[in-house]
């Protein structure tokens, strides 16, 4: 698939992928399985190059709240702390 132009194979570093993971639990209240939210980092790195017309679609499977935990104690963020005790309640 990779040599006829069918599939394009990317990575995202470990920052990129928890900042995905913090933006679709902040923005959408979505908590992504990590691998999830490595595809999510490649959308906001392919977004802004990508013409308006264009339309992206990624598959957010699995469970985040699996990973809930790695991705607080990664953060160190008062405030995504914060936001996690608010939403528990």
């Amino acid at each position: 698939m990779h040599d006829i132009g069918r599939v394009k194979f990317s990575y995202a570093l470990d920052e990129e992928v928890i900042k995905a993971y913090k933006l679709l639990a902040e923005t959408e209240g979505i908590f992504a399985a990590l691998e999830s939210s490595h595809a999510v980092a490649e959308v906001i790195k392919l977004a802004p190059i990508l013409p308006k017309n264009k339309t992206i679609v990624f598959n957010c499977s699995g469970r985040g709240d699996k990973d809930l935990f790695i991705v607080t104690k990664r953060l160190k963020d008062k405030n995504f702390k914060e936001f996690l005790k608010c939403e528990s309640k």
